[in-house]
């Protein structure tokens, strides 16, 4: 994991490391967080949503699956985790049904393929593009776009985790 102060990237070995940094985003989450994930179709976008669903405390990480065709999955947790799909729908599509209200629902909102829904993004969220470098390694480049989300990178780039530190 490097940072040159405008982002983060992280190079993921694996299905699990990349797990791994999810969970270190779910653990240091604030309310109202938006994050939006870009990369191809395998790319390890659920797998990192898997990951932060864990850091979030969801109680049943096997029930976070890609919500392609469901366009939105909701999931109870320590901040609830509302898990968008733009890849079959419209910007216009996802904002009728609400979107816009849920990224200041006091929850976590992740949008996968939000390249496809830039319109409706609020200014501040965490943008990780997502890069298959070999079969199972990624490289995740992480944008954040204003304070809430640069505070949470500031915090994943740190070694300890959120356990580690509070009392």
């Amino acid at each position: 994991m490097h940072s040159n102060g405008q982002e983060l990237i992280y190079e993921s070995e694996s299905e699990a490391a990349t797990r791994a940094f999810g969970r270190r985003l779910g653990q240091w989450a604030e309310p109202d967080t938006v994050v939006a994930l870009i990369g191809p179709l395998g790319a390890g976008k659920t797998q990192l949503v898997k990951g932060l669903a864990a850091g979030l405390e969801v109680r049943d990480v096997r029930k976070v699956s890609s919500p392609t065709f469901v366009i939105i999955r909701e999931h109870p947790g320590r901040l609830r985790l509302y898990h968008a799909d733009a890849y079959r729908v419209t910007a216009a599509d996802l904002s009728e049904i609400g979107f816009e209200e849920m990224c200041f629902a006091g929850g976590i909102v992740v949008v996968e393929w939000a390249d496809r829904a830039e319109d409706i993004l609020p200014d501040d969220c965490l943008r990780i593009t997502i890069d298959p470098t070999g079969p199972e390694q990624r490289r995740l480049i992480c944008r954040p776009t204003g304070d809430r989300s640069r505070r949470l990178l500031d915090r994943c780039a740190v070694e300890e985790t959120p356990s580690e530190t509070r009392p």
